[in-house]
């Protein structure tokens, strides 16, 4: 064992969806149990030849769950992603021993709604929290607290968990939930809301009458769609005391920059 090998797990897949050519989730064993808050991440790796490549992705499931599951997109250049669309039942992948990050759900600052703003993939902290709430039957969410969800994707089939939170939302009465499309005219079947999730914020910020001094905004996903969302936040009075967000990954400067 090398002298960093103790703080890493070993976690087996027990099972793959795919939704999409490019999307999937995975359910893994790791060797003992893992403890983590719902919104923090895990960081995950793959041993090649040369090297371990590791990267975080934000946890699925409820720590009131006995697995952990996680929701990838394929990036073909990427390092990682393409190793981990390789992997199915069975096969291992390591995972550091501690879970990290602050993107947990605020229920102490007295403000008792919650705007949770995501793209594909950026719900999975999101899931990770309702899951954690229906399962322990709202017992952690305050009296008085509501969540408000809003998907974005450019198509409906890139909603890895579309049902579930349909369903949550019609048994939960703190969960409001929904979808919108960025490319309905791909996808001819879907009948929901359109347009991109950041331009939809205003219209269901005023029509569920959600402002800074009641609300905390949590932003996930896509860089793009966060700076914008943080700009239509702003200026409609949010700020960075009561603006959380997680980044799933940094875009490459412009040249000239």
């Amino acid at each position: 064992m090398t002298p960093t090998e103790d703080k890493f797990y070993r976690a087996m897949v027990i099972e793959r969806t795919d939704f999409a050519p490019d999307l999937w989730s995975i359910r893994v064993q790791p060797e003992t149990r893992f403890v983590f808050a719902p919104g923090q991440y895990a960081t995950l790796g793959v041993q090649t030849e040369a090297k371990r490549i590791e990267r975080a992705y934000s946890i699925v499931s409820s720590p009131l769950e006995k697995d952990l599951e996680f929701f990838f997109e394929l990036v073909p250049q990427g390092e990682l992603t393409p190793l981990l669309y390789k992997l199915h039942k069975g096969d291992q992948l390591s995972m550091r021993k501690v879970a990290k990050g602050r993107f947990t759900l605020d229920t102490q600052s007295g403000r008792t709604n919650h705007l949770l703003i995501c793209t594909v993939t950026g719900i999975a902290p999101f899931i990770s929290y309702i899951r954690t709430l229906l399962r322990s039957g709202g017992e952690q969410l305050p009296a008085g607290h509501h969540l408000y969800l809003l998907g974005g994707a450019s198509r409906s089939w890139e909603f890895g968990y579309h049902e579930e939170v349909e369903r949550a939302a019609s048994e939960a009465p703190w969960l409001t939930f929904i979808a919108t499309v960025s490319r309905p005219w791909e996808d001819a079947k879907w009948k929901g809301e359109t347009g991109r999730v950041d331009d939809v914020i205003r219209k269901y910020a005023d029509t569920w009458e959600l402002r800074a001094n009641n609300t905390t905004a949590y932003l996930c996903g896509h860089p793009e769609m966060i700076e914008h969302g943080k700009g239509i936040l702003k200026r409609i009075g949010f700020s960075k005391e009561n603006t959380k967000e997680e980044v799933y990954w940094i875009p490459p400067k412009k040249a000239g920059l």
